[in-house]
């Protein structure tokens, strides 16, 4: 039996004893019921997540997975694929926004090699970064599929793996990305798996003008055309307009909902794994918290397809895990609410009539 068999036959619903004990409580809080709105639904969640009422968080961790891809030889981005190393090598210094972020969470920053194109085994054998290569960047989805089936199921049992590495002293998880034109791959999935039109999902990535954007979808479009992915097949999606870190997200979306761990889905690249896992199995969904909208244009219909409502909607559209970092103080939030507000009985308040 491979990895992914295993792990998706390990994943179940939420909890849902849990979720009706934490409902319970949130429901007798001092306060108007349900004053808290979306919050108090997110405590319920990780409460169903965790199956416990003190939903552990205080381990965090970001994991970015950092890949290059073919389809950038087309155009479709404004810098160059080098960018791909010189920000892994820059999120190793500390120096990225995400480094930041994660710092200001109190979260650890892991970059796993996805398929960089670009020899960083130093960084790997000095424990700076976690190494998980299926290639040295995809294959020109724009003329064939980006990868073969098996390059696709090691790219997710990959992911799998990491998230089984860092659990022990891992919470609460977050996905990231790196990769230098991923939107372009991002766009192909959303747009198979959604059912919306290429035009409809694809935007500006690095911040390309209006000429560049339409030759952009129109790449998009005849990688699908060329490829004819099956959108029933989470594999065969990724396997021929997908990148490997897209898939190295599944699959740590996968480990942790195998393990009842929470994750935190970032931006649009993340969702565009998020989907693919989903796929592989539908129950993960209910460990997936969607941090942020991006302002990237198909992560509306990426979270539709996904059925999330977002945390955070802050016109961010940069990846590497800020959004999951920043919405980690959410979800800290939410355990405190559920964990540390008194109830009526507990605080000899009365209650309202309702």
């Amino acid at each position: 039996m491979d990895l992914i068999t295993e792990t998706v036959n390990r994943i179940s619903p939420q909890d849902a004893e849990a979720r009706l004990r934490a409902r319970n409580r949130l429901e007798q809080l001092t306060m108007p019921h349900w004053a808290l709105g979306r919050l108090m639904n997110l405590a319920e969640d990780l409460a169903g997540i965790t199956g416990s009422l003190h939903p552990p968080v205080n381990e965090k961790a970001v994991v970015i997975m950092a890949g290059d891809h073919g389809v950038a030889a087309e155009g479709v981005s404004r810098y160059p694929g080098e960018v791909t190393p010189q920000m892994v090598l820059n999120f190793v210094r500390g120096g990225a926004a995400i480094n930041a972020l994660a710092r200001q969470a109190g979260a650890r920053v892991v970059v796993v090699d996805m398929g960089v194109a670009a020899d960083l085994s130093d960084l790997a054998g000095a424990g700076k970064i976690l190494s998980r290569r299926v290639g040295a960047g995809t294959r020109n989805m724009a003329r064939g599929p980006a990868m073969s089936r098996e390059e696709a199921l090691h790219a997710v049992e990959a992911g799998i793996s990491v998230a089984l590495a860092l659990a022990p002293s891992t919470d609460l998880f977050g996905t990231g990305d790196m990769g230098i034109g991923n939107t372009t791959p991002s766009s192909a999935i959303v747009a198979v798996m959604s059912g919306a039109t290429v035009r409809e999902v694809t935007g500006r990535g690095t911040g390309i003008d209006d000429e560049q954007l339409e030759h952009k979808i129109e790449v998009i479009q005849r990688s699908i055309d060329v490829n004819r992915p099956d959108p029933r097949d989470g594999l065969d999606v990724l396997a021929k307009v997908g990148g490997f870190e897209i898939g190295g997200i599944a699959g740590l979306i996968l480990g942790c909902a195998s393990l009842r761990k929470p994750v935190l889905v970032d931006g649009f690249i993340s969702t565009a794994g998020a989907l693919i896992a989903k796929r592989l199995c539908p129950a993960a969904g209910d460990y997936m918290i969607a941090a942020h909208r991006s302002v990237e244009r198909g992560h509306r219909a990426a979270l539709a397809a996904l059925g999330k409502e977002p945390l955070l909607d802050l016109d961010m559209r940069l990846g590497e895990g800020t959004g999951a970092a920043l919405a980690m103080n959410l979800v800290e939030a939410a355990v405190g609410i559920l964990t540390e507000v008194a109830t009526f009985e507990e605080a000899a308040v009365s209650k309202a009539d309702r």
